[in-house]
């Protein structure tokens, strides 16, 4: 008991010393995120190269915004990342729906950005949804950008990055969910006993 005792003051006084397994659950956590992150991106690169339109750039573009809807998506908490899936979609929606019609009329405009990311603001805080209006502003910037990088077939980069969405969130919440299952919190049950 004296021996237990020194032992847990010894790791109080010092804080480098980890307690409780977090030690343990962060590198399972940051092993699971890894994991995702290499598959949301060989899973939209390899989607991408199959597509007769997507070009080089675009293959890289697509996977790293996979890899970026992956980590947005993945918590330690299965229910968080649903909630994050559900907003990154939404948000991702919104643009989509506004970078597509706009460039279906107009060829890429530095004022065309502010101006979409503006009317993005006002749509999702009208729906109630003001939470999602930095990452539907922040997806907004990209596609638009994107486009006017690639002005040929710009109509094409909000198709392609909600596409990148979907693949990188679908992958997050089963990483997540993976996650709870192998540190033995089932998703959903983590209220109970």
């Amino acid at each position: 008991m004296a021996n237990s005792n020194r032992k847990e003051s010894g790791s109080r006084n010092n804080p480098g010393v980890i307690q409780d397994g977090r030690f343990a659950k962060a590198v399972g956590h940051g092993a699971v995120l890894t994991v995702s992150c290499l598959m949301s991106y060989g899973l939209i690169t390899g989607i991408l190269t199959r597509v007769c339109f997507a070009s080089r750039d675009d293959k890289l573009l697509g996977g790293m915004w996979a890899v970026i809807a992956t980590v947005f998506v993945y918590h330690y908490n299965y229910e968080q990342s649903v909630s994050a899936a559900l907003l990154r979609i939404a948000a991702t929606l919104v643009s989509f729906a506004l970078c597509l019609v706009y460039l279906l009329i107009f060829p890429f405009s530095p004022w065309g950005v502010p101006a979409l990311i503006g009317i993005g603001a006002i749509a999702m805080d009208l729906a109630g949804r003001s939470e999602d209006i930095i990452t539907t502003g922040i997806t907004t910037a990209v596609v638009m950008v994107v486009a006017g990088i690639s002005p040929q077939h710009a109509w094409k980069q909000p198709i392609l990055r909600l596409i990148d969405t979907i693949a990188g969130t679908s992958v997050g919440i089963a990483g997540a969910w993976i996650g709870q299952s192998v540190s033995g919190h089932r998703p959903g049950r983590d209220q109970l006993g």
